[in-house]
């Protein structure tokens, strides 16, 4: 079988795809650049889990270094890319912008242009949520316009889809983009909430809770969306000259986007408290106002994925908890 290349192979989503995709005997060339945005001992950790097995390869390569870029793609085909690597994070955005101009728009850049010039099938990229922004219409829908990002990590994610459209338009690059809500499960993100709460509440330190708890996540379980990805990543959009092309979400071109989220969004305090549950432990809340770049919502429209693929994410917190709850615990000797 074909190689597929995976961007953020050491990252959380592309860590479990790339997993999955070696599960199913499908082989892999991963690349990330172990940047520190947070500890790089989970990564390793992570990158620890895939090599050595059969069909993987890891090339430590940053997607902003043109010259890296050719060369990978000249050295290897890849008829289906993943791109998943990417600086993270809204509200480091606030303070450290070039990250996000670096990694999510000349990386991204390098990316496009090495699959138009190798003639890959199809990119398949992480866009995000956030790119909703100050939108009040729930659910969030594809079908929706989103020219009002509120943070910088927005903006680029937004930039990734009409960037990814051009290339589909004028190049013939089928693409499809897709839009995260609040991913969690084991070897999630050492700087996203539950990691954050769990961490805080098992050493007894009180956990920020933004907009005084007034605020509702879609959470979605990483085994759902690493079930997405590999259904879209089957799924090439195709030119269509009778398309309406006023649609944010698709055109004539070979570009599509779409949500990925669990569409039953939750409040934050019943989020806490079902992680008290697995934990056997309460927290304590530090109420804070909201943070610049944050949204009080989000909520997925997943009609056209589960219309295209069959699938529609279902994890319930209850279980996606438990389930990071006990790896934390086994990963730190807990």
């Amino acid at each position: 079988m074909e190689n597929t290349l995976v961007t953020g192979c050491a990252g959380f989503i592309g860590f479990h795809l790339s997993k999955r995709l070696l599960d199913e005997g499908r082989p892999v060339v991963g690349v990330d650049n172990l940047n520190p945005y947070y500890d790089v001992n989970i990564k390793k950790a992570r990158l620890a889990q895939l090599e050595g097995r059969p069909g993987f390869r890891f090339l430590k390569v940053d997607l902003a270094d043109r010259e890296s870029m050719a060369r990978l793609f000249e050295e290897s085909s890849f008829p289906v890319v993943v791109n998943l690597a990417a600086q993270a994070g809204v509200r480091y955005s606030l303070t450290c912008p070039e990250a996000y101009i670096d990694s999510n728009l000349v990386g991204f850049g390098n990316v496009l242009e090495a699959c138009r010039r190798h003639g890959v099938k199809h990119l398949v990229y992480a866009s995000s949520s956030s790119v909703y922004g100050g939108n009040t219409r729930m659910p969030f829908s594809t079908h929706d316009s989103v020219d009002h990002p509120l943070s910088l990590y927005a903006a680029t994610k937004r930039a990734n889809e009409l960037m990814a459209h051009v290339y589909a338009d004028l190049c013939g690059l089928p693409t499809t983009g897709l839009r995260f809500f609040t991913v969690y499960g084991p070897w999630g993100r050492p700087d996203m909430a539950l990691f954050l709460f769990t961490q805080a509440i098992l050493e007894g330190r009180p956990i920020d809770v933004f907009n005084h708890g007034d605020m509702r996540r879609d959470f979605t379980y990483i085994d759902d969306i690493v079930e997405g990805v590999t259904r879209i990543m089957e799924k090439i959009p195709h030119s269509n000259p009778d398309a309406d092309n006023t649609q944010p979400d698709r055109s004539r071109a070979p570009f599509r986007v779409y949500n990925i989220g669990n569409s039953s969004p939750v409040e934050l305090i019943t989020f806490i408290e079902t992680l008290e549950r697995k934990l056997g432990k309460k927290a304590r809340l530090n109420l804070l106002p909201m943070q610049p770049g944050d949204v009080p919502a989000t909520y997925a429209d997943v009609d056209d994925l589960a219309r295209d693929t069959g699938f529609k994410p279902s994890t319930s917190i209850e279980e996606g908890i438990g389930r990071f709850v006990s790896w934390y615990r086994h990963y730190y000797h807990l």
